[in-house]
């Protein structure tokens, strides 16, 4: 049977054909629905892990026990899941282990635009790409038998492109791949140096024969059009090359991207007259092209920014290019902005009113940095707001003017830390955590703190009051973000404290089914001064109609925040007309 699959949903459809038996990731686009997809095969265990560390660590520990394993994230997850990662390679595996890192060519819901191949050469491992659908859960089925093969994880790189767009699958029958028999090894498990240097050995032999194995398999392919021009390229580049370029260029098509095959790209070189490499981000391929002694050009004509299009490509090679056409710059901008009814509005209305420095965090709350809440001054990782808020107040004293502010799903991935190192360290600072009962970014997964797993098993709540009380955190109270003078009275107490204190901003993200939406407020125009004080909140189904404000009753879920702030009291329920 076949099917049109995201490129996630591909890998996940892989996975289970695979015989693959535990997963564990940390929800982060463009990775997050490989998981949410694969925890509907009931064969296939699944689970959101706090971070991307315990992720690793559980597909590690998986492999281990002779199973084999995946885990998900995207690029700058990878950071995070780094230091198990990197020693992984030393251990090898029992049953076959994949990783799966989606880079964000173009930025579009990251703070970077790191490129992920630099870990696979750094932790010497083989990595591979794939260019659609179809071989996402090709590569996926190559990838465990490369690992089991070749005694190593595996990184399967992705894209925004690659994951999120759609193209024929097979589905295929589950392969039954048994648990292997665990035994006993600390020369191979255990990675002290006595034993890691072993270790090391192992893993230089195992990047020669996977260099040879690189020249033979079917993961790379010559595609051989016209001779006059030569393309180095792989994943989402592939496609742009071959829409712009069809058969006036021939193409090789890298798979596997670590290591590459030196002598299949010579023998490439030599047939064509001119050799171009095309590849997003870094130039990984173009400097190893030409540290063969072979000449190309690559980054002399291609940007080391964002995403590449198949007009662009066009444009450089053939000197062919597309109309477009141009809008006047009077044309508004639409920057993303925080839902109507978002509950982290009302509190960011306060910190913005009381002049705070925020230090920010990473989630769909990051949006109060935007215009006209203006309310956040910093955002570097997840987790990094509390830690970074304690450095700024032990250099500059400040506070009783600064707060950090830091999602629920974040806090457990790595914000705990950071209340620990305030704690233990004598800190005095004030750390805001909004609670709004799911991880919203990433599209309304759970995390410890919701009750419920991937699976969607009813499970006991993690308190996030309790863990701060046992992070040394005495003062500990609960606000409600839609009540404005409750949260600022709350923080003038808490900024005013001689010692740290946390806030807990909760109240569901409207989004969720269970929250119940209340009618659409309106405007009475009457009372209505275009004072445009209801419009400092930013909320979008405010507008102004013939000079007065409006509310669109399509997006207005009622929260009742803009009518706290009219002065006029212009703004409530059907009947003030």
């Amino acid at each position: 049977m076949k099917k049109l699959m995201l490129g996630n949903e591909a890998v996940a459809r892989g996975l289970y054909e695979a015989g693959c038996r535990v997963v564990s990731s940390y929800p982060g686009t463009p990775s997050t629905e490989i998981s949410e997809a694969v925890a509907k095969y009931d064969e296939v265990y699944a689970e959101w892990a706090p971070n991307e560390k315990v992720a690793t660590e559980v597909a590690i520990g998986a492999s281990f026990g002779g199973a084999r394993s995946f885990c998900a994230m995207k690029h700058v997850g990878l950071n995070v899941a780094a230091d198990p990662l990197f020693t992984a390679s030393y251990t090898g595996v029992n049953g076959g282990m994949i990783l799966a890192v989606a880079d964000d060519q173009g930025m579009h819901s990251s703070q970077n635009e790191q490129d992920s191949r630099h870990y696979a050469m750094a932790a010497k491992l083989p990595m591979v790409e794939p260019s659609d659908s179809g071989e996402c859960k090709a590569f996926v089925k190559a990838a465990y038998e490369m690992s089991e093969q070749f005694d190593t994880p595996v990184l399967l790189r992705l894209s925004t492109r690659v994951s999120h767009s759609q193209s024929v699958v097979e589905e295929l029958p589950r392969e039954d791949v048994p648990v292997k028999e665990y035994v006993k090894n600390p020369q191979k498990y255990v990675m002290m140096p006595a034993f890691a240097k072993g270790r090391h050995v192992a893993v230089e032999k195992r990047m020669e024969a996977l260099a040879q194995f690189a020249e033979t398999t079917g993961l790379n392919r010559i595609e051989w059009g016209d001779t006059k021009i030569g393309v180095i390229c792989s994943g989402i580049a592939y496609q742009y090359v071959k829409e712009a370029l069809g058969d006036r260029a021939s193409v090789l098509k890298l798979g596997l991207i670590h290591p590459l095959p030196d002598n299949m790209i010579r023998t490439f070189a030599q047939k064509v007259d001119k050799l171009y490499v095309i590849e997003e981000l870094d130039d990984i391929f173009e400097t190893h092209v030409k540290k063969l002694g072979i000449a190309c050009e690559g980054k002399d004509l291609f940007t080391w920014l964002g995403e590449y299009s198949p007009q662009m490509i066009a444009q450089k090679l053939l000197g062919k290019t597309t109309p477009y056409r141009t809008f006047p710059e009077s044309v508004p901008v639409r920057p993303p902005v925080m839902c109507p009814g978002c509950p982290h509005r009302g509190l960011y209305y306060v910190l913005a009113k009381m002049k705070l420095m925020v230090s920010g965090d990473i989630g769909c709350y990051t949006l109060g940095a935007t215009a006209p809440l203006n309310a956040m001054d910093t955002c570097v990782c997840m987790g990094a707001s509390i830690s970074a808020l304690h450095g700024f107040n032990k250099a500059r004293n400040m506070q009783d003017r600064s707060v950090a502010v830091i999602g629920d799903s974040t806090f457990m991935h790595s914000g705990m830390t950071g209340l620990v190192n305030i704690g233990y360290n004598k800190g005095n600072s004030t750390v805001i955590i909004l609670d709004n009962r799911i991880t919203g970014m990433t599209g309304h997964q759970d995390n410890p703190t919701t009750g419920r797993t991937l699976k969607g098993e009813e499970v006991p709540q993690v308190s996030i009051e309790a863990v701060c009380h046992a992070a040394g955190i005495q003062r500990v109270r609960v606000v409600d973000p839609y009540d404005t003078v409750q949260v600022e009275q709350a923080l003038k107490e808490e900024l005013a404290a001689p010692e740290p204190s946390v806030i807990i901003s909760r109240r569901p993200c409207v989004l969720l089914k269970s929250v119940q939406k209340k009618a659409p407020l309106v405007v009475d125009a009457d009372k209505c001064r275009a004072c445009k004080a209801c419009f400092k909140i930013g909320c979008p189904s405010i507008h102004m109609e013939q000079g007065k404000a409006a509310i669109d009753p399509t997006l207005c879920v009622g929260c009742g925040l803009c009518a706290s702030l009219c002065p006029f009291h212009a703004i409530g329920q059907e009947e003030v007309r």
